[in-house]
């Protein structure tokens, strides 16, 4: 028998499930997260082959969720110098690359820019004439002074051909192996916020080749051959390899992977999720078994950007967070900080010095865990530090929400042990087994996808036509990224009007997903 097994390494604990073919939780294991991170996953996935005793062999499939990448551009480390070539002078040069970003962020990511002759306006026409010999020269300028190149053009979802032209010049000149990210991978619309997320994904390269070299590595020791996939922030999947040129698309794919968890073990397609980690909250939404998408341009550690990422709502309440109390006891704060993955050294119930919120849940008799007679707080504040906590999440549910109907709730994390069986605006709160990891099964569980995001004039075809035209390119990119052929499905589309633009143009989104190919493919 063949498994999947499912890993996700959160800012708390490390979590890793094995499911068998028939899709059945087989074992699971939630560790500590240690300070070497590669390590902690290593010493899980042990765990986990050690009490199961199922032979490494026989796992084909494993899938990593991981928040390095985010922690490397919201610290600040790790990053790479980036050279930036902007395709469509004369008409953008008035404003330059980076010019919103934080300054301490610039400092480890900026290079030489050039703003280039190149781009097309929305319906193809060219704005100004590529020029190979300029761009060839630039490249060879930025060498010896850059270690990863970022090519933005005006318009790319419309024509890629520029930024297809620059990356073979950039692999000619500097050689095959420097990163090259191509702003119509990344991005939509939005020359800006377009560029910002392309450059951002160029500078995380050497976190992204340290991440995949060592999940690797981490595995062959394990004696694990497995085709070896990372989540992607739209609760997909992408291949290692595919994941080296797009790594700020692994952006938020853990409360992603939460979310799909969440839908595999309710059975529930249409719902709220709220997982509670140690640190914080994310609630999101559910749609047909998917996470619903933001339509607003999102911010990543102070730099705006528009490639796709979950609606979420995040808030500082976990099951580590820091239970504030004023010396009269009349106020109380929860949070920001959190205990982390120190709960069983510093919180009560485990005999630390440190309230938390896991010694409310464990003084109310929500859960089990250390000794609750160590939890000495007066019963007065654990009642205000509880109704508190649940205050902010039907604050944020109410947020996210998009009717006043009551909704259902799909309550996943280790810390959902702070969750009541009832709060406002909730028709029902489900807490499956396996809940406190879902976020590994929504890994192990997960499809790959293709995505389309195209601008199609209508003055030449159909809706009908361009509907069908995105519909095909987007099959085309999810079988590219090793879906089966016979079980792929169209999970959302999006359709806007662009009225502000001439020749009744149309901005299509087109969604393909289907689960992995059955040819085993091994490292």
């Amino acid at each position: 028998m063949r498994y999947r097994l499912g890993i996700d390494v959160g800012g708390t604990n490390t979590d890793a499930v094995l499911l068998n073919e028939q899709g059945r939780i087989v074992s699971m294991i939630k560790t500590p997260v240690t300070p070497d991170v590669i390590g902690g996953i290593s010493h899980a996935v042990q765990r986990l082959l050690d009490r199961t005793r199922i032979p490494p062999q026989n796992i084909t499939y494993a899938m990593l969720g991981t928040t390095q990448i985010t922690n490397a551009i919201i610290e600040r480390k790790g990053l790479t110098r980036v050279g930036i070539i902007r395709l469509g002078a004369p008409a953008t040069r008035a404003i330059p690359p980076l010019v919103d970003w934080p300054a301490d962020l610039r400092e480890k990511v900026e290079g030489p820019y050039a703003v280039l002759p190149g781009g097309v306006e929305y319906d193809g026409r060219v704005i100004s004439p590529f020029d190979p010999v300029a761009v060839r020269e630039t490249v060879r300028s930025f060498r010896g002074r850059v270690q990863a190149f970022a090519v933005i053009s005006v318009f790319a979802a419309v024509r890629d051909e520029d930024e297809l032209a620059t990356a073979e010049i950039i692999a000619e000149e500097v050689g095959p192996g420097t990163p090259v990210s191509l702003s119509h991978h990344i991005g939509s619309l939005g020359l800006l916020e377009r560029e910002n997320a392309t450059i951002l994904n160029a500078a995380v390269a050497p976190v992204a080749r340290h991440i995949a070299v060592a999940f690797q590595e981490a595995l062959k020791q394990l004696g694990i051959k497995a085709r070896l996939f990372l989540s992607q922030n739209d609760g997909t999947l992408m291949e290692l390899e595919t994941a080296l040129h797009y790594p700020i698309l692994t952006i938020a794919c853990g409360p992603t992977n939460s979310m799909r968890g969440a839908a595999f073990l309710s059975g529930l397609r249409d719902a709220i999720v709220i997982d509670v980690g140690g640190t914080s909250t994310d609630v999101g939404v559910l749609l047909s078994g998917f996470p619903r998408e933001s339509a607003l341009a999102v911010e990543i550690g102070g730099v705006r950007t528009n490639f796709r990422m979950p609606d979420l709502i995040s808030i500082g309440l976990g099951g580590g967070s820091v239970v504030h109390v004023a010396r009269d006891t009349s106020t109380i704060r929860i949070g920001p900080e959190s205990v982390g993955y120190r709960l069983m050294q510093e919180a009560l119930c485990f005999g630390g010095k440190t309230f938390t919120m896991t010694d409310v849940a464990v003084a109310r008799g929500m859960a089990v865990l250390g000794k609750r007679n160590r939890v000495t707080i007066v019963p007065e504040v654990i009642e205000r530090a509880f109704r508190q906590g649940i205050t902010m999440l039907e604050q944020a549910i109410d947020r996210i929400k998009l009717s006043a109907q009551d909704v259902p709730v799909v309550a996943v994390g280790g810390g959902s042990i702070l969750l009541p069986g009832r709060m406002i605006g909730i028709s029902q709160v489900y807490r499956p087994k396996y809940f406190e990891v879902a976020n590994a099964i929504g890994a192990a569980i997960a499809q790959v996808s293709g995505t389309i995001d195209h601008i199609f004039s209508l003055e030449r075809q159909s809706r009908e036509e361009a509907f069908q035209q995105a519909r095909q390119a987007a099959i085309v990119e999810a079988l590219k990224a090793g879906a089966d052929p016979t079980m792929l499905s169209v999970i959302d589309v999006d359709e806007i009007p662009l009225a502000y633009l001439p020749g009744n143009a149309v901005r299509i989104k087109v969604k393909v997903a289907g689960n992995l190919s059955s040819k085993e493919t091994r490292q």
